[in-house]
């Protein structure tokens, strides 16, 4: 769209009416509290900063505390309605200086 600034949008749904029937609407929540949907992934530039802050504003549900991987620092979480959420940090990658 002209004069929109391209960026990303998140958009998190509670499966129910008018999409889903209540049946289909608590199978989805189930597959989903189980990790079976994709999930959303973050990438910040300090994730314990950030579970820090998220821990002090109350947030509760954490699936794994940050932790330190080759490919960088990430930690775990759900939304309220079971959504799985991975906030990442990158590894910083030396750079190749040419002979």
């Amino acid at each position: 769209m002209p004069g929109v600034d391209a960026g990303t949008e998140v958009s998190l749904e509670q499966p129910g009416p008018p999409l889903h029937d209540e049946a289909t609407a608590a199978q989805l929540r189930e597959l989903i509290t189980k990790g079976a949907m994709s999930g959303l992934v973050f990438v910040v530039d300090d994730v314990r900063a950030m579970y820090e802050s998220l821990r002090s504003r109350g947030v509760t549900d954490f699936t794994q505390e940050p932790t330190d991987h080759f490919y960088g620092i990430d930690m775990g979480l759900r939304d309220p309605f079971g959504n799985a959420i991975r906030i990442l940090q990158p590894a910083r990658v030396a750079q190749q200086t040419p002979a």
